[in-house]
């Protein structure tokens, strides 16, 4: 059976892949710092193996994965990247603290568990990394300044630990969607202007559905709708200022 490792897991796109994955076979392995609300999809999930985990710590997401992938042979067929959390706002209105500790948990949770994970994704036939990257990696976005820094981060990781680790037979790609309809996303006080523009159009489960795509293709990159997919595919084209002409023009209120 293939197992896989899911970080974010509680709620929204998490919990969205976890059931989906589960309803067509995988064995699925929950993390998540919400203890209340993990033990709950846990349960709904037939008894999921799951742990209460602060992706920033790193020692307690080693002995995560070892537990986790000790179940399965020490091995790790899928490690999916979801845990992450989003401040909309005025750079420099928002503390500092809350922008480091935003980037503590959207690059450096993601850095620890890749690493944790690399010896059991090594040994692990098709064995692939899914980081959940964002429309914000593309050009960097006013009002989710280190929001955006941190997912060009995951991009950047993600495409270097592409070509690292396919040497060692793993997959490393990346879910770049626009804005998902997510707690996450509806908890946000302001709403910057790119998000009113391009809206809340996708929910989780689409999110999900691409994640199961992307465990079953050598993709590296995989946008997300319609919409934000021919912006991708334009972005890879077009020179530096007709991109960040777009951008100002979407965040234009």
């Amino acid at each position: 059976m293939n197992n896989m490792l899911i970080s974010g897991a509680a709620s929204g796109i998490g919990a969205a892949t976890a059931r989906l994955f589960h309803a067509r076979g995988w064995r699925v392995g929950l993390l998540d710092v919400d203890e209340r609300a993990l033990t709950a999809l846990a349960a709904e999930l037939g008894g999921a193996w799951h742990a209460p985990l602060d992706v920033v710590d790193g020692a307690a997401v080693k002995t995560a994965l070892a537990d986790f992938c000790a179940q399965s042979g020490g091995r790790l067929r899928l490690l999916f990247n979801g845990a992450g959390i989003l401040r909309t706002g005025a750079f420099a209105d928002i503390e500092l603290e809350q922008h480091a500790r935003l980037v503590e948990i959207n690059v450096l949770g993601v850095l620890n568990l890749c690493h944790a994970a690399y010896p059991y994704l090594k040994v692990t036939p098709e064995a692939q990394v899914i980081n959940m990257g964002s429309a914000s990696a593309l050009y960097g976005v006013p009002q989710l300044a280190s929001y955006s820094a941190s997912k060009f981060a995951v991009r950047g990781l993600t495409e270097a630990l592409e070509l690292e680790w396919r040497e060692h037979g793993i997959r490393v790609g990346d879910l770049i969607p626009p804005f998902v309809n997510t707690p996450m996303v509806r908890s946000q006080a302001q709403r910057p202007a790119v998000m009113q523009r391009l809206g809340v159009r996708l929910e989780a489960e689409q999110i999900a559905e691409a994640a199961w795509k992307q465990a079953h293709a050598r993709r590296v990159h995989r946008p997300v709708g319609l919409q934000f997919g021919l912006l991708f595919n334009l972005g890879q084209i077009t020179p530096g200022w007709v991109n960040r002409l777009l951008m100002g023009w979407l965040s234009r209120r």
